[in-house]
């Protein structure tokens, strides 16, 4: 990339990090903490090191290969979300990652007990988000609602080389926008059912660009921002 090309890029980046960064901070204004993970998929490293410079250190990533990619050329604080679709091949990759901060997708208890096994060799527990489908669309993955609660104790109970952190959902799109977002409350009401049998309360990853405001209003503790930091993605080929 040419350095006024670059030089662009970095202004663009610079100046969509602070409108994100200051949406969030209207809405958890000091009350809580609020984790933005910039999603990075299909982003070229120069963008990633932009951000980085601009102190962002939390990226998403949903290929499995890709963050392999990218972890080695990466500085080694950064803390890598893998957000993608868990295929159980690909436990062994990504727990190879050392900086790999979280799977925020595991939503069965098979992949659990084989990310589990994945992470023998880590240093400390790996953190995991259990991923539920709460619109229970066929098109998305998790879990559905009503099976969470086993697989959380299922974790919680068998899996001693995962940190059970939080649940994760995608939101439904075309749904109607003056009403609360159901797939949002659904969360909310599991973290809570959780909490009350647990004592344990587990974060809630939820919101992405079109709609991270009124996640963090119905709870949210990580928001994953991509389209709105970096720009529209480039299709996958």
């Amino acid at each position: 990339m040419a350095s006024q090309e670059l030089a662009i890029r970095r202004q663009e980046i610079f100046r969509n990090l602070a409108s994100v960064r200051q949406r969030i901070e209207a809405i958890v204004g000091g009350k809580r903490e609020a984790r933005l993970v910039a999603i990075s998929k299909l982003k070229p490293i120069s963008d990633i090191r932009i951000a980085y410079e601009d102190g962002q250190r939390h990226f998403g990533e949903n290929y499995a290969q890709e963050l392999v990619e990218k972890s080695k050329e990466l500085p080694l604080d950064i803390q890598w979300h893998f957000v993608g679709p868990l295929q159980s091949n690909k436990c062994k990759m990504l727990a190879a990652i050392p900086n790999l901060w979280a799977v925020e997708t595991i939503d069965s208890q098979s992949k659990a007990d084989l990310m589990n096994k994945a992470c023998a060799s880590r240093e400390s527990p790996l953190r995991i988000f259990v991923q539920v489908n709460t619109s229970k669309e066929e098109s998305k993955s998790g879990v559905p609602p009503e099976e969470c609660i086993t697989i959380l104790n299922h974790v919680q109970g068998n899996c001693p080389k995962l940190q059970l952190a939080g649940l994760m959902t995608i939101g439904a799109p075309n749904r109607d926008p003056k009403e609360p977002n159901p797939d949002f409350i659904t969360l909310k009401n599991l973290q809570t059912q959780f909490q009350e049998t647990s004592g344990i309360e587990l974060e809630l990853s939820m919101g992405m660009s079109d709609d991270f405001e009124e996640a963090l209003k119905l709870g949210a503790t990580s928001v994953r921002v991509g389209s709105a930091i970096f720009g529209e993605r480039p299709p996958k080929h």
